[in-house]
């Protein structure tokens, strides 16, 4: 049970959506304090230009994008009824992502690298 693709899909996307919810909160947390003052809006938006913040990113990235990929794929699998090729699915969605995450995160390393 614990092996298939629809379980580890299904944690996927638990985890990232989870995920992206945390990510809206911090992002609430930051441009809210916008109406704290300049400093309070600078202190919080420099803890999160940090290069640790950027490595997070690549998270926030890989998130979206199988988030996003992963519902495509469930739409799919529900409007257009292929459940014969749900694995299929699943494992293309997932190399999507996967590419998708890497292509963006090169450039995120580099900022980070050079100083950004």
């Amino acid at each position: 049970m614990y092996k298939n693709t629809g379980f580890i899909s299904f944690v996927l996307r638990r985890f990232t959506g989870v995920f992206l919810v945390i990510y809206l909160a911090m992002h609430m947390f930051v441009i809210g304090s916008v109406n704290l003052g300049p400093a309070a809006f600078d202190a919080r938006l420099a803890l999160v230009q940090t290069n640790v913040f950027k490595i997070l990113e690549i998270g926030l990235l890989a998130a979206v994008v199988y988030h996003a990929f992963d519902g495509v794929r469930l739409l799919m699998v529900h409007y257009f009824h292929l459940t014969n090729q749900r694995q299929s699915l699943f494992y293309a969605a997932f190399a999507i992502a996967a590419l998708l995450t890497v292509a963006g995160g090169i450039p995120i390393i580099l900022f980070a690298i050079n100083g950004g």
